[in-house]
């Protein structure tokens, strides 16, 4: 697995802390993870990390739309997975990819990071 740029990463470990989202560990992230399943950021609080991002960041996000990922609505049983099991054992975080396929990888941020455009 590709290794993501540190500031990205200090910025994603940041924004989880600061909105209490999710509890990120700086070890598993990596270009495959998830930002709606895997950090547990959907629905309306996905748009506003993209625009602090792209704030943050200076990354053009006039031409970004949905439409090439579907927009990330959440799952109840992905959540009810969690909460029963937690999402460390690596068989929750498998059952959760077949309940729910994620739509938007940290993958996306890092090519925006590079090319000055969120696509």
């Amino acid at each position: 697995m590709e290794q993501i740029q540190p500031q990205l990463k200090d910025f994603i470990i940041d924004y989880c802390n600061r909105y209490k989202v999710y509890r990120v560990d700086p070890a598993t992230l990596h270009s495959n993870t998830s930002i709606d399943l895997d950090l547990d950021i959907y629905d309306i609080e996905i748009d506003l990390f993209l625009a602090e991002f792209a704030e943050h960041f200076k990354v053009d996000n006039s031409k970004f739309s949905w439409y090439k990922y579907g927009y990330p609505k959440g799952s109840a049983r992905v959540r009810m997975l969690k909460l029963m099991f937690g999402y460390k054992r690596p068989w929750v975080k498998k059952l959760a990819g077949y309940c729910y396929k994620p739509k938007f990888k940290v993958a996306v941020l890092q090519d925006a990071l590079q090319n000055g455009k969120l696509v």
